[in-house]
């Protein structure tokens, strides 16, 4: 093997601390996969948590393998090495199942790319019995599966914490069974999905039972980009259902852990990293949060949080974060008019977020991020206009604060682009067109240049329509993935094999379509279609 990939992994090795040693024992191997580099996948707690639950699992061994970053792959390429796991340095071929684990659907690109550098077959059909079986999991399958599902044996659909441990026991026991027959038999396990059977009744996913203990760190490293971090999941799901967001639908119910669990966590964490990071989709909406922060400043750590709701925020908490040195606060309108915000249900006013801001600066704290979705279904030029008239209020109120602490901070308005997500009441909705998007950027950059400490954010257009196909796509996007894992742009790919990725993205479904993501049950489709039409009623369409 190339001295130099040795060198980096080594490196990499000796960089990790609670990393859990990995014997070349056991009735199984197992590969742990992020299709994506390793210093994004080390930032997973996701990934980390499933990384515990393999090797928690007995008669099992479990190795980690990222995709190589570009320096890596050059040496690789150069070399003509297969790639190897990140712990014994062992082919991904040779062990008996690579399980990757997928959050965001524009690292499906990458399992391809991967499958190809461990020299194993791309397409399961043309996987042979001598080569590893295939699974996958995380959020990005239990959502919308099928773009990929050619390359795949087995998905898991759901959570690990209930899936890990019944499907490593039967490949345990099945594992001399012939592949066909193994999997004709992994099909009846509760939250199981075969692509290559036939079709009968989508899959339930499956959720974590209440009373499971909250995901943490495994594995620390600088190399990371919360490398200074200890993560704790304070809670899964979120109660507030905005129409948009997966979270509020994928993840039910919602699951906030005990705060005597979450202060072990913490003071676990705390023995490795003074910054503690609270973790999930609504982090402030814990009905212990304030004591928990609390309890981490008296511990003597620093909480971090990704972001907080708007009507959530408290003098005192706001106070606590200060003290603890947050320089910055994010805050998520999303809609930058009252009527975006309806149609999506927001439940926000422009009088609350103004609020929020001025208390966010009367604590000092003078850095806003604001997240703000463009290309909402019904979005005028009218709506835009509302979302600058409330940054340059938001920008007055702030200013106001910083002059009492004798100091300028700077507002960042992160901009994304609507995506329409599988199981949330606009999956029905189409995306804005990429040209109208970019018409909506320039009138944007235009309007705030002149606003002083106020600067634009704006996710890669490109990525977002690549996002958006992958998540509304089925498996017509199978040799468009080939070619992108061959080094094709999107729009290259998809001229090479006749797709227009604009008619999927785009267009506006009807509510009685048969949708790629129905291979996934939904427990609240009625509830889905009801809140579609809520939504297009703000905006004045009849569905």
């Amino acid at each position: 093997m190339n001295w130099q990939i040795q060198q980096i992994l080594r490196r990499r090795r000796g960089a990790e601390t609670g990393a859990i040693p990995a014997g070349r024992g056991g009735a199984l191997s197992v590969c742990l996969v992020y299709p994506n580099h390793y210093s994004v996948a080390m930032s997973s707690l996701g990934f980390q948590a499933v990384y515990k639950l393999f090797n928690n699992q007995p008669d099992l061994v479990c190795e980690r393998a990222f995709l190589p970053d570009r320096e890596e792959r050059a040496l690789y390429e150069k070399s003509g090495d297969t790639l190897v796991s990140f712990e014994n340095e062992r082919p991904l071929s040779d062990f008996d199942l690579i399980a990757f684990s997928v959050s965001f659907e524009p690292d499906f690109i990458n399992i391809p790319r991967i499958l190809r550098l461990a020299r194993i077959s791309e397409l399961a059909a043309e996987r042979g019995d001598a080569e590893p079986l295939v699974l996958a999991g995380g959020a990005a399958f239990f959502i919308n599966p099928e773009p990929v599902a050619d390359f795949i044996d087995l998905i898991a659909v759901g959570e690990g914490e209930t899936l890990v441990p019944v499907l490593t026991d039967f490949l345990v026991q099945q594992q001399h069974a012939d592949r066909q027959e193994l999997l004709r038999q992994a099909a009846d396990l509760p939250g199981i999905y075969v692509p290559s059977l036939p079709f009968t009744k989508p899959v339930t996913r499956l959720c974590a039972p209440r009373g499971s203990s909250p995901s943490c760190s495994v594995v620390l490293t600088d190399e990371t980009e919360f490398g200074t971090m200890y993560l704790v999941e304070v809670s899964r799901g979120c109660p507030r259902g905005c129409r948009f967001c997966a979270a509020g639908f994928v993840y039910q119910p919602f699951r906030q852990q005990p705060l005597e669990l979450l202060k072990g966590a913490v003071l676990e964490g705390l023995q490795h990293r003074k910054t503690i990071g609270l973790v999930g989709a609504a982090v402030s909406d814990h009905r212990d949060i304030e004591a928990l922060c609390e309890f981490i400043v008296e511990q003597g750590g620093s909480p971090s949080l990704s972001s907080l709701r708007v009507d959530r925020l408290t003098p005192s908490m706001l106070e606590l974060l200060a003290k603890s040195g947050h320089r910055t606060i994010s805050l998520a309108p999303e809609g930058g008019s009252q009527r975006m915000r309806d149609m999506i249900r927001k439940n926000l006013t422009d009088e609350q977020i103004l609020d929020a801001a001025e208390a966010v600066a009367r604590a000092g704290i003078l850095n806003l991020r604001l997240y703000f979705i463009i290309g909402l279904p019904g979005e005028t030029d009218q709506d835009l206009e509302a979302m600058l008239r409330l940054t340059a209020a938001i920008k007055d109120r702030v200013l106001e604060q910083a002059r009492a602490h004798k100091r300028l901070g700077e507002i960042t308005l992160s901009v994304n682009p609507f995506i329409p997500k599988p199981f949330t009441p606009l999956q029905w909705s189409g995306m804005c067109p990429l040209e109208e998007l970019k018409r909506k950027v320039t009138w944007l950059e235009k309007q705030i240049r002149p606003l002083a400490n106020v600067r634009l954010k704006v996710e890669e257009l490109q990525g977002c329509v690549l996002q958006a196909l992958l998540s509304r796509g089925g498996r017509e996007l199978t040799p468009l993935l080939c070619k992108m894992a061959e080094g094709l742009n999107l729009k290259k790919a998809a001229k090479a094999c006749s797709i227009n990725p604009d008619s999927t993205v785009t267009t506006t479904l009807p509510v009685e379509a048969k949708l790629p993501w129905d291979v996934v049950h939904s427990a609240e489709r009625d509830r889905l279609e009801a809140e579609y039409r809520a939504a297009m009623q703000v905006i004045g369409v009849s569905v």
